[in-house]
């Protein structure tokens, strides 16, 4: 069989992987918080046909290696941190970060480690608790959660740049709380897991060994690393949008189009090929 076949099927491969992505990519081009991915490639391991051989000064010259490629592969999918636009709405639970680091979340009590998000679309629940949409407890730098009704009496609420709560009473006195959201530093955002939801989980290799022993050891000690804090601003009434750039991925969908029809008539011409030497007989 030609290797031109199978270069030309890896690189079909690689194209509808790429494919694939810029079309989760576009169809999130409205989430809250959403971080955009991108396909790199790597060629494969090419077959030597014949070996380097070394010059000798007067008396022969270097011969250089004969290689052929054997196609493609996908070498990474990243995701790109850049922050997004931000889209102003005035409603003092919408959330954004101004900055790098991540909002942290939690299901439940019982969850130790925290989940991550740059999705500030919160809201406050029946009894008073900064949630999700999803209905997860948002944490504050203390890794508790935030309830108003710890702040009794509340007549209005705010949240100041530093994320701090603050609170006006009945006479109308402004109340710093003292509590911040706590907004989270990770050395290595592209290696965070994506899980769904606006959310991601933090691996090996999105922070240190010694900073995620402890954030599987729970909430207190990953605190207490002033290196996982973050450092950006917190602006109230804003939502970060999603970072997609529709036109350079409805380019990047032409350019792999193109690429996918590409490597079919690879296929398509290596096939003709073989035909031609099957008919030889005749």
């Amino acid at each position: 069989m030609l290797r031109s076949l199978y270069s030309g099927v890896s690189g079909m491969r690689g194209f509808q992987t790429k494919l694939d992505v810029i079309g989760n990519n576009i169809a999130n081009v409205n989430t809250v918080g959403f971080k955009a991915g991108r396909v790199m490639f790597k060629d494969i391991m090419s077959q030597t046909i014949s070996g380097v051989s070394a010059s000798v000064n007067g008396d022969r010259g270097g011969v250089n290696a004969k290689q052929i490629g054997l196609g493609v592969s996908v070498s990474a999918i990243d995701t790109i941190h850049t922050p997004g636009s931000a889209m102003t709405t005035n409603v003092p639970t919408d959330l954004r970060i101004d900055g790098d680091g991540f909002f942290a979340v939690k299901g439940d009590a019982a969850q130790t480690e925290p989940y991550l998000t740059r999705a500030g679309n919160f809201i406050v629940d029946a009894n008073n608790q900064l949630v999700t949409a999803d209905g997860m407890f948002v944490l504050d730098s203390d890794g508790g959660t935030i309830d108003l009704d710890d702040f009794a009496p509340v007549t209005a609420y705010s949240i100041s740049n530093s994320g701090e709560i603050i609170t006006v009473d009945d006479q109308g006195n402004s109340n710093p709380t003292g509590r911040f959201i706590a907004v989270v530093k990770v050395s290595n955002p592209s290696g965070l897991e994506k899980i769904g939801g606006n959310l991601y989980r933090t691996t090996p290799n999105s922070m240190n060994s010694d900073t995620f022993a402890t954030v599987a050891d729970g909430w207190g000690n990953w605190t207490a690393n002033n290196a996982t804090l973050g450092t950006g601003a917190i602006i109230s009434g804003q939502l970060e949008m999603s970072n997609v750039d529709l036109t350079a991925e409805f380019t990047e969908m032409i350019v792999a189009q193109r690429g996918f029809q590409a490597n079919s008539r690879i296929i398509t011409t290596s096939d003709e090929v073989l035909q031609e030497v099957v008919n030889l007989k005749r």
